[in-house]
């Protein structure tokens, strides 16, 4: 034992009374119990590829015909359009109006020039400069009720089976749009207010979501009942899990 020790090199820490050199025990390693109440973690390697989602024929068709539709809309690859909310056409009736009696009004006082100016003393020889003043008036309420109309047509609201897209145009460069998922519509309503909107059949509509309780207004919309009972059976059917579709009339 002696030997053993010596030749690992291990040094005597004493010599009994005969002299021969005594070692120290080697040190074992204390061992720890495991009890079953710690927690037990597991390490699970999650894959970095995107899960791909299975579409249907059906719903690869309906967004292909979305995409064709609308295609400055984007979509994704599940998402399509359901129901694209159109303004009343009332809504271009003050525009059309002003311009057109504006147009008539330069008309009529380009034409009336000549009897009005032998009454009251005008020259005769303005006649050429009048109407081509006249004749730039009336390009201008032209190209302003052009431009007010289509202001008026570039709203849009449309409803998909994911969520709601507000296109806002509010002047020749300035549009504004928003989004909403389906999950985050708290309420939809629908308002119509004055015998003129509900002779005519159109009125407003509004969204509130969760949370930050935003609220969205779009407003001339033709058959609002109808577009709220679309939009409120979508709501329902995303948040319950079924599939979203259009109401029956």
């Amino acid at each position: 034992m002696s030997d053993d020790n010596a030749a690992n090199g291990q040094q005597p820490v004493a010599y009994d009374a005969e002299g021969r050199p005594l070692y120290a025990a080697p040190v074992e390693p204390a061992h720890t119990q495991v009890t079953d109440s710690g927690k037990q973690v597991v390490h699970v390697a999650r894959s970095t590829e995107p899960i791909p989602v299975h579409i249907s024929e059906e719903t690869r068709r309906k967004h292909q015909e979305s995409v064709e539709r609308f295609p400055w809309l984007n979509l994704s690859q599940h998402e399509y359009v359901i129901s694209a909310v159109t303004r009343h056409s009332i809504g271009l009736w003050t525009p059309i109006i002003l311009s057109l009696t504006g147009i008539t009004l330069t008309a009529v006082c380009m034409f009336c020039y000549p009897d009005m100016a032998k009454r009251i003393g005008l020259p005769l020889a303005a006649y050429n400069q009048v109407i081509v003043i006249a004749t730039m008036v009336m390009t201008l309420f032209a190209i302003g009720g052009y431009i007010a109309v289509w202001v008026y047509t570039q709203n849009h609201f449309f409803l998909t089976n994911e969520s709601v897209i507000q296109e806002i145009q509010m002047s020749l460069f300035s549009k504004r749009e928003q989004t909403v998922s389906l999950a985050n519509i708290e309420d939809a309503s629908y308002s119509q207010q004055g015998p003129l909107q509900t002779i005519f059949n159109y009125g407003s509509i509004r969204l509130s979501t969760e949370g930050d309780e935003t609220t969205y207004r779009f407003h001339y919309v033709a058959n609002p009942k109808h577009e709220i009972a679309i939009l409120n059976n979508a709501v329902e059917a995303f948040k319950n899990g079924r599939p979203v579709g259009e109401v029956d009339d």
